[in-house]
């Protein structure tokens, strides 16, 4: 009976396993998509949808959250390759500016793993939920960055780019909502900025999946198939589709209204604002 019992139990883990990587691969065709068309992170659309999901299946309440976020982490690392390479081949990615901003970057991130980690699951919600009200107020009132008169300097640099890796780490984005609008207050073009953040995107993914990882190496209460805090079939789902998808999003982005676009998701995302806030 014990045996019959243990079979079923697979069985049935298994189809949660299957379920959730079905979910993670729409996931990534929706976040990858939605990214190349309107310019938006990933991040905004895959933790929503993993917290969702996680629920769900019935994860722990105390790792849900963390997990979503070290997962989108995960995932960005391929988009921010695929993208700094497609810039870098235009000529409009500057690697030294990127370089400076990495140690700030790294440091913010590997705090912003540690905070995480130490806040309880609800109010690393609330913190994802104010980061999406503020995302939701620039797309739906179209606050474009301006050219600004900000001087170079390598403290400022650091300390910025320590905050945007501190932010990132927290919420499971590239970066690129805090690090475009920095940049081009630096006197950087438009085009250059996006590039640059791009680049940056990269150490943001990778030391934040790292950290989580380790983070997460020994904690109890995880899924079967997780590497830390990152929950590998969501992870593979969410990859396996984005990439090609942000291709198709990023030609469309020519015969579509853009700007019109992002007002109407801005209504989607102060929705999932809302839903963290008053659950």
């Amino acid at each position: 009976m014990k045996r019959e019992l243990a079979k079923i139990a697979q069985i049935i883990s298994g189809v949660r396993v299957i379920e959730i990587i079905v979910i993670s691969m729409l996931t990534g065709v929706l976040a990858g998509f939605l990214g190349g068309l309107l310019g938006i992170g990933g991040g905004l659309i895959i933790v929503p949808v993993l917290l969702i999901v996680f629920k769900h299946q019935g994860f722990e309440q105390e790792i849900i959250m963390i997990t979503a976020v070290a997962t989108s982490l995960a995932s960005v690392i391929f988009t921010a390759l695929a993208s700094s390479l497609a810039h870098h081949r235009l000529g409009t990615l500057n690697w030294n500016k990127a370089l400076q901003m990495v140690p700030g970057i790294v440091i913010g991130v590997l705090c912003g793993a540690m905070l995480a980690e130490r806040l309880v699951s609800n109010w690393l919600e609330t913190v994802y939920a104010i980061f999406l009200i503020m995302v939701g107020m620039q797309m739906a009132f179209q606050l474009e960055p301006k050219q600004g008169t900000i001087k170079k300097s390598g403290v400022l640099d650091f300390v910025i780019s320590w905050i945007i890796g501190l932010v990132s780490s927290l919420v499971g984005i590239g970066g690129g909502t805090l690090t475009v609008p920095y940049l081009v207050s630096c006197r950087y073009p438009m085009r250059n900025a996006v590039a640059i953040s791009s680049a940056c995107g990269i150490p943001i993914a990778f030391a934040g999946a790292l950290s989580y990882l380790v983070l997460g190496w020994n904690v109890g209460g995880m899924p079967t198939w997780s590497l830390g805090y990152i929950y590998l079939p969501a992870f593979v789902g969410i990859v396996v589709l984005s990439m090609p998808a942000a291709r198709l999003g990023a030609r469309w982005a020519y015969k579509l209204p853009a700007k019109h676009l992002k007002r109407y998701f801005s209504l989607l995302i102060f929705f999932m604002a809302a839903k963290l806030l008053f659950q």
